[in-house]
């Protein structure tokens, strides 16, 4: 019998999180009843490592900031974008100016531990990618445990842990992402026993857009290895910047991705890029999913979200429209991380094979939570049905 974690199973049985579990095994002469606990129960369960993201762990430096300092750094609200020059003073005058909050962040990171979140399976899912050995560092590392996420990260000796500077005004955020030990990221970690399990292990993997900047070599080992072993491979275009400056790498990897993610913003891009000549979001979400593959097992579905306006969801030459879960204006503290966890809602269902209306309606879910809140952050436990 296989449990659902959602409080169901696929015959009628349930499950607590928390507490011993019945699973009723099939044995020979017939049924017997065991116990496994939560922590045993990744494992027991076929959840152990299901799901291994990859990126740029970054602290976000979070504040709500004036339009004043937004046109000084030269910033646009909705935009993610890397610190130049002139962006690197910045940093500082936030935390001298206006109060701020720091946060662990980085899109994939964001994604995996609210997929953990929701999935509150220790050990279901796993991260790489590369901080600093200073207390930036260290508390990542200690914020990725305490989530239940099994990190594996590469510790540079020399870049300080990147930083990702979060500016909100009226709720809509800005993201200036100075990555330091984020961009030092080596294929060779990857490749070291110890982190290729994970890889092994995965049945679902999914990197951020913004690792093509860092590390292509490593995307392309992973993604190869996703479509000749039949693992679900999923990517997000995650930037304006790399739709249009990273072009050349987003195509490599292209024809491996099984699930593409992004918003309205991206896609629009996305699509002028490529010379379509169409601004249409449901028409460029088709032509993404219709886009070559590396692989016939998995069809490509293509997810994007349009803030307040529904999903929309690309498969099998159809467009299928989802209602987001509207939220009051006075209830909205952050859009920051809701696209990050728009995806990991997503995922901890898709790792349970559960149909895309579920996977959807969870993304939603975890978005409407975390905009509620400063940061990609979340209570203690979902009730998410």
């Amino acid at each position: 019998m296989r449990q659902g974690l959602d409080g169901g199973s696929g015959d009628g049985g349930g499950l607590v999180v928390g507490m011993e579990v019945a699973v009723v095994v099939d044995r020979e002469g017939g049924e017997q009843i065991g116990f496994i606990s939560p922590l045993q129960s990744a494992a027991a369960m076929g959840y152990d490592g299901i799901l291994l993201g990859m990126g740029n762990p970054l602290l976000d430096i979070s504040s709500v900031v004036d339009q004043e300092f937004l046109d000084k750094y030269d910033i646009k609200l909705n935009n993610a974008i890397l610190a130049e020059e002139k962006h690197l003073p910045m940093y500082e005058e936030m935390a001298s100016k206006f109060s701020v909050e720091y946060i662990a962040g980085g899109a994939t990171q964001n994604s995996i531990r609210v997929a953990q979140w929701m999935l509150q399976v220790p050990g279901a899912t796993s991260y790489m990618g590369c901080i600093g050995k200073d207390k930036f560092g260290e508390e990542m590392k200690k914020n990725s445990k305490l989530a239940g996420v099994n990190v594996h990260y590469y510790e540079d000796e020399t870049a300080p842990t990147g930083t990702c500077g979060v500016c909100v005004v009226g709720g809509e955020r800005s993201l200036i992402a100075n990555l330091s030990a984020a961009n030092c990221y080596k294929s060779e970690h990857l490749k070291r026993p110890e982190n290729w399990a994970l890889v092994e292990k995965a049945k679902y993997i999914y990197i951020a857009g913004f690792f093509l900047t860092v590390s292509p070599e490593s995307i392309l080992l992973v993604a190869e290895h996703a479509a000749a072993n039949n693992k679900v491979f999923s990517m997000n275009l995650s930037a304006p910047f790399i739709c249009e400056f990273f072009k050349d790498v987003q195509e490599k990897v292209l024809p491996y991705m099984d699930f593409v993610f992004g918003n309205e913003t991206e896609a629009r891009i996305f699509s002028k890029v490529r010379g379509w000549e169409t601004d249409n979001v449901e028409e460029i979400a088709l032509k993404i999913s219709q886009l070559p593959k590396a692989s016939g097992t998995h069809k490509r579905i293509t997810v994007i979200t349009q803030g307040a306006d529904p999903v929309v969801v690309a498969e099998d030459g159809k467009v299928k429209l989802f209602p987001v879960i509207l939220l009051p204006k006075e209830k909205l503290i952050d859009t920051n991380g809701a696209g990050d966890a728009f995806v990991g809602g997503f995922l901890s269902q898709l790792v349970q094979e559960k149909p895309i209306e579920d996977c959807v309606r969870a993304g939603c879910y975890a978005a409407n939570v975390i905009i509620q809140r400063s940061g990609c952050t979340y209570p203690e436990k979902p009730d998410f049905n």
